[in-house]
């Protein structure tokens, strides 16, 4: 029995020696950056086993879905440092940022990618400059809307315009001055056919028409 047990312990013992290490995890932190020009930025890269004999690569991209073979290894300068926080933890530091600076860090353990840590960089701006681009933006606002206004009154003033014209030429004529002139004293009250008696005068062919 005592050595069916000690069998028992020592295939176990064999196994646990030989099972694979499990996959290694890696973090980075801070997962976002947002800082302004000249500052300094240290980005943290965390793995679940020691990193004291693992090699550590650090990558930029553009943008996430940029294709592995597109990222730009980063190689230790005056700008970029590499440094040690514990065995577990490798940091990647970068001094002064500027605009140029912004995008994606990736560290690299042997074959295992981190997720990745975004960096913005924005210029600082005074406070007499923004409030002199804010009082520029209400100005272009304002004339935009003068503009919009003044367009807007030349169409309808043009359309008034245009109904105007068309209504003076289908004005009726005026037919009330026909017979103008003609005075009704001078027919004698006779009818309407015998009106060209009056079209001559009586007598000399200069006197004049009794209408006249």
């Amino acid at each position: 029995m005592c050595w069916l047990l000690a069998g028992c312990c020592g295939l176990a013992l064999i196994s646990i020696s030989v099972a694979p290490d499990p996959a290694v995890q890696i973090t980075q932190k801070p997962r976002f950056y947002g800082v302004k020009t000249r500052h300094n930025v240290a980005i943290g890269c965390l793995s679940t086993q020691d990193l004291q004999a693992a090699t550590v690569q650090w990558y930029k991209a553009d943008t996430y879905d940029e294709q592995v073979g597109n990222r730009d290894e980063i190689v230790k300068e005056k700008k970029f440092t590499f440094f040690n926080s514990n065995p577990r933890q490798k940091f990647l530091f970068i001094s002064d940022v500027g605009i140029e600076d912004k995008g994606l860090y990736f560290c690299k353990l042997n074959d295992t990618w981190g997720p990745g840590t975004e960096l913005q960089v924005v210029r600082p701006i005074a406070l007499p400059q923004a409030l002199h681009r804010t009082n520029m933006k209400d100005g272009l606002i304002i004339l935009q809307g003068l503009v919009l206004a003044g367009c807007i009154a030349a169409v309808v003033l043009r359309r008034q315009q245009l109904l105007e014209k068309n209504d003076s030429i289908y004005e009726e004529p005026d037919t009330d001055h026909i017979y103008e002139g003609l005075a009704i004293e001078t027919c004698g009250g006779d009818l309407y056919e015998e009106l060209s008696v009056y079209a001559q005068a009586d007598g000399d062919e200069g006197a004049e028409a009794p209408w006249e």
